[in-house]
């Protein structure tokens, strides 16, 4: 599991490499990902498979996963990082 804050990832989410537009350059998407596309990076498991690596975009390092966004399961992590995203965007 990946941790950051303290708080865990749940195994098999993946919801913050779907829901959310992503602008900044991937490796792998040199244009970044519109929202509700899995991120290439994200392997079968769930998992980032750059987590640790200096080219992970920053945007995704900043992200800190809590409960306010990623609630109690992967389907309500999907429907509130779907209306953080919608109500960020520009």
């Amino acid at each position: 599991m990946h941790e950051t804050t303290g708080y865990l990832c749940r195994p098999g989410c993946g919801a913050c490499c779907v829901i959310p537009s992503i602008s900044s350059p991937i490796p792998g998407m040199p244009n970044g990902k519109p929202a509700g596309v899995p991120c290439v990076q994200l392997d079968e498991q769930g998992y980032c498979k750059i987590f640790d690596a200096p080219e992970r975009p920053l945007v995704c390092g900043r992200f800190k996963p809590s409960s306010e966004v990623c609630g109690t399961s992967r389907e309500e992590a999907y429907v509130l990082l779907r209306v953080l995203d919608i109500s960020t965007a520009p």
